[in-house]
């Protein structure tokens, strides 16, 4: 399984959660293998929000061959996106869950949600992701 998270430079497990996956500096991708052992960290360059919003990081992501990602809020759009290219969305309080070595932790373990399309952000401004 491969896993991208939405970090801060530089990525890498110690690297801090961006709170929003379409303004993220890049994606620290983690390959998982079946037990959840972690293979091996790399990061991938995330695109200028503004160079198609949102749905950039859906086709870089789907490029990087990625599985599922994990992020703490998401619109509808994008939403809608990762599950057309058959990427799982996962949800992880960003208070809670702070970096991406955690996320990971709370992903072996079972602990964290895919996200429901109830949950995903209107877009009305008072959403934050």
């Amino acid at each position: 399984m491969r896993v991208a998270i939405p970090s801060n430079a530089p990525g890498g497990l110690d690297a801090q959660r961006s709170e929003h996956f379409g303004h993220c500096d890049l994606f620290t991708v983690v390959n998982l293998d079946s037990d959840y052992r972690i293979v091996d960290v790399e990061t991938v360059a995330n695109a200028s929000h503004e160079a198609g919003g949102c749905l950039v990081p859906v086709q870089i992501l789907h490029e990087a061959q990625v599985d599922a990602i994990v992020v703490g809020g998401m619109g509808a759009r994008p939403m809608m996106g990762f599950s057309e290219v058959g990427i799982a969305v996962y949800y992880a309080d960003p208070a809670r869950i702070p970096d991406a070595g955690m996320v990971v932790e709370h992903l072996k373990a079972g602990k964290l949600p895919l996200m429901r399309s109830n949950q995903a952000c209107s877009g009305s401004g008072n959403c934050h992701h």
